[in-house]
């Protein structure tokens, strides 16, 4: 059978059971191991079971549940309540204050966390009711949370970061130094357009009343808020920077600063660490199935020859390597409409890496402009994880339909900073080649 039919049937079968709702794990493995059985024969399963052996050894994998933990116990502590007053008396009588202080906040968030959810929930659960109640536009509060929150995965310490890096082969610590940049970038752009949009409409997101600002005793009290965020932050990335450890040892001393904080607001106790752990086993146990997955689909789409033949028709595509690029962050924009990002990753990536190297462009460059893909991706319909937290803390009243046209203005900002990475790719690759 040709090179050509046997892709088709492949990512058809893919496409198809996935659709279905088949858990991704399950279809990526199972439809792989049949294809390496009618092309290969029985002995490539050990090829597999190989592959799988060997990345098991691979010490960066266990910042993965590390990380995770870290999250888990940060998002129960009182750190976000805190830091919401915080930018509250700070910023809350601009125009548009508090979602700007919303922004900063998840900011903070993603640079302590490695995952998108926990800025979400955080922020949907202390942020949303307060800019409701100041009658903010609900579309506004919901879509600045939306934005804020996937920024978990940009911003480092990032969990897929770490996969892209492990795929790739590029340095954790080089992606982790480059995701810094961007993730200012599109802060500064979101809120720009937040305060646009608030001079030009201020009925979407009135002033605080003055009597809620605060006196300057209270703002400089409110500050300490900031001190323990900044202390993680200073452990998990000053620690990476400065060469003291690797991202993995890091990830170590993030745990160590959660539990800090836990310690600090009094919430470190043995529920917090047993609901923590257990919620952890769970998402890195659905993450190392993936990767078992991954390696089977990556030994089947080796089988088959057809990389060879992907790589030939994306480099005949006109326009030369720039038509290239944007034809990979279109494929990518569309899949992280229907996909799960790692699953987007572990697919794509094996065919797009050796492109993108072979064109002469930057993996690590190329690896941000993957990110931001998969974290708009994140905010978008039908199936972006940020919308459907955000559906289960939102008050009554307010619609998917709601959240849904929330972020379409965001993602028309989002894919602007997204152009200007790619052109300018010195916002992502100036701190890697500063710091490596």
């Amino acid at each position: 059978m040709s090179t050509e039919i046997l892709t088709l049937l492949f990512f058809g079968a893919l496409l198809f059971f996935l659709m279905l709702g088949l858990p991704l794990a399950f279809v990526l493995g199972g439809v792989s191991v049949v294809f390496l059985y009618f092309t290969w024969g029985f002995d490539s399963f050990y090829m597999v079971a190989s592959q799988i052996w060997s990345t098991m050894g691979s010490f960066t994998l266990v910042a993965i549940p590390l990380f995770v933990f870290m999250a888990m116990i940060l998002e129960r502590t009182g750190v976000a309540r805190d830091l919401y007053r915080m930018m509250s008396l700070w910023v809350g009588g601009l125009k548009g204050g508090l979602a700007i202080g919303t922004l900063l906040i998840c900011a903070i968030f993603a640079a302590m966390v490695g995952i998108s959810g926990a800025a979400v929930v955080a922020m949907g659960t202390i942020a949303l009711p307060s800019m409701l109640a100041h009658g903010y536009d609900k579309k506004m509060a919901l879509g600045v949370i939306n934005t804020g929150g996937g920024w978990g995965i940009l911003i480092p310490p990032s969990i897929l970061m770490i996969l892209y890096a492990l795929i790739t082969g590029v340095s954790v610590g080089k992606m982790f130094a480059a995701g810094i940049l961007p993730g200012v970038l599109l802060m500064v752009l979101t809120a720009i357009y937040i305060i646009g949009r608030c001079y030009l409409q201020p009925h979407l997101a009135p002033d605080v009343p003055k009597e809620e600002r605060g006196t300057w005793p209270e703002k400089l009290r409110a500050l300490r808020a900031v001190l323990l965020p900044i202390l993680v932050v200073f452990m998990v990335l000053g620690s990476i920077i400065g060469g003291i450890t690797t991202p993995t040892e890091a990830a170590a001393m993030g745990v160590l600063g959660s539990l800090i904080c836990a310690a600090v607001y009094r919430a470190l106790n043995f529920e917090l660490i047993k609901d923590a752990s257990i919620r952890t086993f769970k998402l890195t146990g659905m993450i190392m199935w993936i990767l078992f997955a991954a390696h089977a689909f990556s030994s089947a789409y080796q089988s088959m020859g057809a990389q060879s033949m992907i790589q030939g028709f994306m480099l005949d595509i006109p326009g030369g390597p720039w038509a290239v690029i944007i034809t990979m962050m279109i494929i990518t924009f569309f899949l992280a409409m229907v996909l799960d990002p790692v699953g987007i990753m572990l697919i794509t990536l094996p065919v797009f890496i050796p492109i993108v190297q072979a064109l002469g462009f930057d993996p690590i460059w190329f690896g941000i402009l993957f990110v931001i893909n998969m974290e708009i991706g994140y905010m978008t319909p039908p199936f972006g994880f940020n919308l459907f937290y955000l559906k289960g803390i939102v008050p009554k009243g307010i619609t998917m339909k709601d959240i849904y046209s929330s972020v379409i203005p965001f993602v028309v900002v989002e894919i602007i900073g997204l152009i200007l990475i790619m052109i300018f790719p010195e916002i992502a690759t100036y701190l890697p080649d500063l710091f490596f």
